[in-house]
């Protein structure tokens, strides 16, 4: 009767004395959260409470379980809902006499509430129960209590604090959980023992028992059953409570990425940003400390792993595979089979006209695998065939009988029960068995019956056609799978009184053997109507954000449908579309993944220089350059550009293209002096072929122009910048996104020539306009926003500038994450403000951090790699390391120079602080011979005013002093100081630093790429 047992409050024999007697609770395992709330209410008035699970046993009499409730402490409320009855499960006739039989006796002891939906049996007026459904939490506790002959508080109590259950009509705020199946059985003691292992985590009072767990087991086990069970019987613990499809990636992310918006955080409409969002909100616990994850059919770790987040919220896993647990991830709970009691129960309910032993017999059939039973059961209660005959069929393995084939690779009942299934379906609705097989080629959790409903004539074969064109007909078919077989229909929300079908879904292993029992004729023809019905659905827009939501749909459907297997031109754009969306939404990963999946059956059978093979290369090289996987994409690039530039004219377009990605992968590499030579020559080919004003020209000047950045030919970035600039304005809006980047990189560009003044007073209205049109959390706002930050703190501004650096410390690692290129850049100016006006301790932590990434990223001899080491240095000495300091400072400006040339302002700024090493290490002449050298070479590189050449300026006499050499000393630093007052003003942190003789210094400063 009683299967499990918790208590609260005070515990023994019962007290009649009490003023606040002992109560414990009965309730069936789907109304725990009723039973939970009015424990916790009764609690609060000083009651001790009891929960039991009612689980009542089908071979014991139903008297006999319901006088053992009178053996529990105190008064007896039971919570009765639709499922307290049917548990056994029970007939109406025994209840009624059941209850005629214990309760008038004890009278006293029982007391009722119901939530239940149904009409109850009319024996349970015995009971008397107050009716709790559709009221308020203060009317529901009110009817409790005065059942109970309790009188409620003179004045209300206050609300229910955090971590209190949650008033069941009052469901989580934040909910997607399908539908709760109705049919659902047993599984109490899997369920308990999840809530068991996750409960110590919910409370606060301790460290977390378990904050993951995987459920693993076989395919048709439940798994999927008991993780939807458990958020429904335990969702009113949270706040959150989200659901996940797993199967693929693509739509997994899209589904987290979506718990953004739900959360109400401020974020734009990259899904990476969205995702980092959700994670840093979970991990935080705002705005909801508590919250329940599930991730279904998580079958492949590696695809998922990084997806699943950290915090004191709860994980739920459903997954074939051990890997979760295997890796640590998660703690495994393995699911069985039912037990035979649980298999028999469920078997009655859902054909009630089996008899106890005719369960049984059905149940050792399919050996208790829930996914069969429910199949074979729902078949029974539909077809008059006799139990005992069906049972037969199965256990004698002959679907043949039936007249169907069927594949070895699946267990002799699942075959045969299946073959009979499809056998009666097919007789009856035949347009149903069609759609069926349609359905099997299409990912199998979100089957999209809408898009199939809407296709055009020609996309469906005739029969499935005029079935869709009959909004009947079509209902019907719908209808007759959800009868038959293991297809579930979810519905749009909707007011309307026939809401239209949303997605249907389909178990995989009925999923997967439906595909195999076809010939491959019948596959072929069934793929090809697929892709038909995904190529009509394409929006052929993939850079149009008003399309994303239809691409994110499309995308899961691809493999199932066989896109990637297909010779149609317009299914290769329909991949080729869908692969343009995933590079300028962020989903680098999984473009990745289908361009190498295409690529891979493909190779040996199309040209690489193939149209839709040449664009899936270049989105290749993309998606490995945009990962930071830099030498694969240079090797990708270079195949395609040498093959290209032998077969085609210099001008031809896919050549230029090629080109200019492996220019881009070049710069990546730092190889700058060979990307300017690239970009140099698609820009003049582009500007013969289209002219110099067509947008793929001035994209490509628009990337010479970082390029000759990076090269330190300021000048020369500054005209292309402005030039393009004036372009975009013209040509575009002063809003465009093109137009703003734009504007960054020109005030950029005017920073790195000293002109703080222009380029502050240009950026700031330049990040204003981002931030406006492209919101604080995308890429491009971030880099707009980094290089106000740099002109800020060059201007002067350190307070605006500090606060604004460490905010986008923060939203570049949510954005992009810790590892991406530009937080790096990010994270590396932070360390060096910090050096300055900082914390010291947490400047130098972070910047060998840096270093250290940069290191793994690009390797050793990179010059951000170097440059970033230098900057190690500089926090180094002030804590007074000064030989190591000088270390590392020799060793940046002989990196530096190898890696960019003696001339260069890098290798200036590191000769200016390998200058100050010396120094500081008693070798003035060593010092004064760099500085000499190194004013020369600024002097010829940057002009006699650049802030660089006045520092090198300044650092020379301070040099010039430390050997007695005043009157050459005190010339170079008055000519110093007067230029620095007359470029950057009297009052400019520079100035009023030489003036004090403070000895000047160098930040390396990546540059975004």
């Amino acid at each position: 009767m009683v299967d499990q047992a918790t208590s609260s409050g005070s515990s023994g024999p019962s007290d009649p004395a009490r003023s606040t007697p002992h109560i414990t609770i009965s309730y069936a395992g789907f109304t725990r959260p009723w039973a939970a709330w009015i424990s916790h209410q009764l609690e609060r008035q000083g009651h001790g409470t009891t929960m039991l699970r009612w689980d009542p046993q089908a071979d014991t009499a139903l008297a006999q379980e319901l006088s053992g409730l009178l053996e529990a402490e105190g008064r007896l409320l039971i919570v009765l809902d639709d499922w307290y009855f049917r548990l056994g499960p029970k007939t109406p006739e025994e209840w009624t006499a059941a209850l005629r039989e214990v309760v008038p006796p004890h009278a006293d002891r029982f007391a009722a509430v119901s939530v239940a939906t149904q009409s109850l049996p009319a024996t349970a007026s015995l009971l008397r129960p107050a009716d709790l459904r559709d009221l308020d939490a203060r009317e529901a506790n009110r009817r409790v209590l005065t059942r109970l002959g309790i009188a409620p508080p003179h004045q209300p109590v206050d609300e229910d604090g955090p971590g209190a259950p949650r008033f069941p009509n009052d469901p989580p705020e934040v909910w997607n959980i399908p539908r709760r199946n109705n049919r659902f059985t047993g599984r109490d003691g899997v369920l308990e023992e999840l809530h068991g292992k996750l409960a110590g985590s919910q409370t606060g009072s301790g460290p977390p028992l378990e904050t993951r767990l995987a459920l693993y087991g076989t395919s048709g086990v439940g798994k999927s059953q008991i993780a939807a069970e458990y958020a429904h019987r335990f969702g009113n613990d949270y706040d959150v409570v989200w659901w996940i499809s797993a199967t693929n990636r693509g739509a997994a992310r899209e589904q987290l990425a979506e718990l953004a918006t739900r959360l109400g955080l401020p974020v734009g409409r990259e899904l990476g940003d969205r995702i980092r969002a959700v994670h840093e909100a979970l991990r935080i616990g705002r705005p909801y400390r508590r919250w329940l994850l599930i991730f279904d059919s998580a079958d492949d770790m590696e695809q998922i792993e990084d997806l699943v987040p950290d915090g004191r919220g709860h994980v739920l896993i459903t997954t074939l595979t051990r890997d979760w647990s295997g890796s640590g991830s998660a703690q495994e709970t393995e699911v069985l089979p039912f037990d035979r009691v649980e298999s028999v129960a469920y078997a009655r309910r859902r054909a009630p006209r089996l008899t106890p032993m005719e369960a049984d017999l059905l149940s050792d059939a399919v050996q208790d695998l829930p996914l069969l039973l429910a199949q074979t059961a729902a078949w029974l209660d539909a077809n008059p065939m006799s139990p005992k005959e069906y049972i037969e069929l199965i256990r004698r393995g002959e679907p043949s009988l039936v007249g169907i084939r069927i594949s070895s690779d699946y267990p002799m009942a699942f075959q045969t029960s299946w073959a009979i299934t499809l056998n009666t379906l097919r007789e009856r609705s035949p347009a149903a068995v069609e759609l069926l097989k349609l359905f099997a080629f299409f990912a199998p959790d979100t089957i999209p019956v809408p898009m199939l409903a809407q296709a055009r004539r020609g996309d469906l074969p005739e029969h499935l056609a005029d079935l869709a064109a009959e909004p009947i007909s079509w209902n019907t078919a719908l209808r007759r799978l959800t009868e038959s077989t293991a297809v579930r229909l979810d519905y749009q929300v909707s007011e309307d009184a026939d809401p239209a079908v949303e997605t249907a879904l389909m178990h995989r292993l009925y999923h997967r053997f439906l595909r195999s029992d076809m010939s491959e004729d019948e596959r072929d023809q069934m793929s090809a109507t697929a892709c038909r019905v995904l190529v009509t659905a394409d929006p052929q827009n993939p850079a149009d954000t008003r399309y994303w939501e239809r691409y994110a749909e499309l995308i899961p459907h691809l493999e199932p449908a066989g896109v990637l297997d297909s010779p149609e031109p317009a299914v290769q754009q329909l991949l080729l579309n869908c692969v343009e969306y995933l590079r300028v939404r962020g989903e680098y990963r999984m473009g990745l993944r289908l361009c190498e999946q295409f690529m891979s059956r493909w190779r040996t059978r199309l040209a690489a220089t193939q149209r839709t093979m040449l664009v899936l290369t270049h989105q290749h090289a993309n998606m490995l350059r945009r990962l930071g996987r830099y030498r694969e994409a240079e090797a990708v690039g270079s195949a395609v550009v040498d093959q290209l530039a032998t077969e085609r004219s210099p001008s031809d377009a896919d050549l230029l293209r090629a080109q200019d990605g492996l220019a881009g992968t070049l710069m990546a590499l730092g190889s700058y002096e060979q990307a300017y030579d690239l970009f140099d020559a698609v820009w003049r080919a582009y500007t013969d072929l289209l002219g110099p004003e067509a947008p793929r020209t001035l994209s490509s000047r628009h990337n010479l122009g970082n390029v000759l950045t990076l090269l330190g030919r300021y000048e020369e970035a500054l005209v292309t910048h402005r030039e393009v600039l004036a372009f975009r304005e013209r040509e575009l809006r002063q809003r465009h996104h093109l137009t703003l980047n734009a504007g960054t990189a020109h005030a950029r560009t005017l920073r790195l020539l000293g002109r703080y003044r222009d380029a502050t007073s240009a950026q700031e209205l330049n990040a204003r306009l981002h931030l406006q049109v492209m919101g604080p959390h995308t890429p491009q706002t971030l880099r707009a926003e980094h290089n106000l930050a740099l002109c800020l703190r060059r201007s002067g501004e350190t307070t605006r500038a500090a606060a604004l650096l460490a905010d986008l410390v923060e939203r570049s690692r949510r954005v992009q994450g810790p590892r991406h290129p530009e937080t790096l850049m990010v994270r590396a100016d932070h360390a060096t403000f910090l050096r300055e006006h900082g914390d010291l301790g947490h400047a130098r932590d972070l910047a060998e951090e840096v270093a250290e990434r940069y290191r793994a990223l690009a390797g050793e001899r990179h010059p951000y790699t170097v440059g970033t080491l230098g900057n190690v240095g500089l926090v180094r000495g002030e804590f007074g390391d000064q030989a190591e300091a000088l270390d590392l400072a020799e060793a940046a400006l002989g990196g530096m120079t190898e890696a960019m040339g003696p001339d260069h302002p890098w290798t200036l700024g590191c000769a200016l602080n390998a200058g100050a090493a010396r120094s500081r290490v008693d070798d003035e002449e060593g010092a004064v011979e760099l500085g000499r050298a190194t004013l020369q070479r600024a002097k010829a590189t940057l002009g006699e005013t650049h802030p660089l050449t006045l520092s090198a300026k300044t650092a020379l006499a301070e040099d010039l002093r430390a050997l007695r050499r005043g009157p050459e000393a005190a010339k170079l630093e008055q000519e110093a100081i007067g230029q620095l007052a007359e470029t950057l003003g009297a009052e400019h942190p520079h100035t009023l630093s030489a003036r004090r003789r403070r000895r000047p210094y160098w930040d390396f400063e990546p540059q975004p790429v």
